[in-house]
């Protein structure tokens, strides 16, 4: 069995975790999200909590068992506590502002980055002095919110030499030492 797969998930006060054939839909304070799954895997909902349950131990039912556990899991706690995702640009001149839900980057190009976030991610952005600019997104879809993060990052990565560009807040970037003078 799975050591994931076979974990019951807890399901909080306030949450509530339906299915409709292959839709698992987790309703929370923090919203709504819903997963496709795969029909082979069945789910056992009781009071409290949920298991995840597959038919054979193939290694295709094995893989999945595991990864509907660790989705559905996911929804619960993005539902009930909300996941956060904090980004800081770093560099000289690097700015970034919202309007809503636009963002406006400035980082260094000839141009400014406007890009429009989806309406289910709460973003905040600061500019505190001394220190970086930084954007906040709060988001109950995990998946959604880590692939509008990677596209944000995407514009501007982390280089190697003096680390300028968007990272994680608490990224851990490993630069390289560059040219040494000779003599």
């Amino acid at each position: 069995m799975s050591r994931v797969g076979k974990a019951p998930i807890t399901i909080p006060a306030g949450v509530t975790v339906t299915q409709n054939g292959d839709l698992v839909t987790a309703k929370g304070p923090k919203g709504e999200v819903s997963q496709v799954i795969n029909p082979d895997i069945t789910l056992t909902i009781e009071v409290g909590q949920l298991t995840v349950n597959r038919p054979s131990d193939s290694k295709q039912h094995k893989a999945l068992h595991g990864l509907y556990r660790a989705l559905i899991n996911n929804m619960v706690t993005g539902v009930s506590q909300g996941h956060t995702v904090k980004q800081e640009l770093v560099g000289v001149g690097y700015k970034v502002s919202n309007q809503g839900n636009l963002l406006d980057f400035t980082l260094g190009f000839s141009h400014k980055i406007m890009f429009e976030i989806p309406k289910e991610i709460k973003v905040t952005t600061e500019t505190l002095k001394g220190q970086n600019p930084s954007i906040t997104m709060e988001c109950p879809d995990k998946q959604l919110l880590g692939q509008i993060a990677a596209k944000i990052r995407s514009f501007r990565k982390p280089e190697p030499y003096k680390g300028k560009g968007i990272k994680f807040s608490g990224e851990v970037l490993r630069k390289k030492a560059g040219k040494s003078a000779s003599k």
